[in-house]
């Protein structure tokens, strides 16, 4: 093998040599799955948008995503809603599951969970089994935290109201008497505290 200074030196290695083709793709690369936002589980899912405005009682056999205004009643007994972040509720509302993002002035009744997101508003009372209510989220009424039907864990409910005021009271006129705490900033105290 003579070298000849005109032509370009061939490179050492075998493998910087060969022709790279089109036939041979790359491996692609390995590509993260992107969790999902907090939908329903379930396929069927109706929309109803922010341009519309219901007056009435609105009820269903299916999820509902919620992100326009509502005024009257709201009855999805076996199914999940989610007020969307334009939702503007004045209604009572029974749902299995309640995620709200929106404004709801009204009594809520769902039989599984109630989620409170940040961005929301409710004025009314809960009750439910489970409860969620994020830092920043507005709410003031009482919560009834449900048992579960068969599966009773031998604890006494109790019905404790929160306000966005400085402090929190419960149930109005309850025959177990009322439960009341008042958190100040430079006291701290315990529910179980008689006062």
């Amino acid at each position: 093998m003579s070298m000849n200074p005109t032509q370009p030196a061939q490179p050492a290695s075998p493998l910087a040599a060969a022709p790279t083709t089109p036939s041979m793709p790359a491996a692609p690369a390995p590509q993260k799955e992107t969790p999902k936002v907090s939908e329903p589980h379930r396929g069927d899912v109706g929309h109803i948008g922010k341009s519309v405005h219901i007056r009435g009682e609105l009820t269903g056999s299916e999820d509902l995503y919620l992100d326009g205004e509502i005024e009257g009643t709201i009855d999805l007994r076996d199914h999940s809603l989610i007020i969307g972040p334009n939702g503007k509720i004045k209604a009572t509302i029974t749902a299995r599951d309640l995620v709200v993002h929106g404004k709801v002035e009204g009594n809520v009744n769902a039989s599984g969970r109630v989620e409170l997101r940040k961005s929301c508003t409710l004025i009314g009372d809960v009750g439910t089994q489970r409860i969620v209510i994020e830092d920043g989220a507005f709410f003031k009424g009482a919560i009834d935290i449900r048992e579960k039907d068969s599966k009773s864990e031998g604890r006494k409910p109790m019905a404790v109201a929160a306000s966005a005021g400085s402090g929190m009271s419960s149930g109005s006129g309850s025959s177990s008497g009322p439960i009341s705490y008042n958190a100040a900033s430079d006291t701290q105290g315990s529910f179980l505290d008689p006062k």
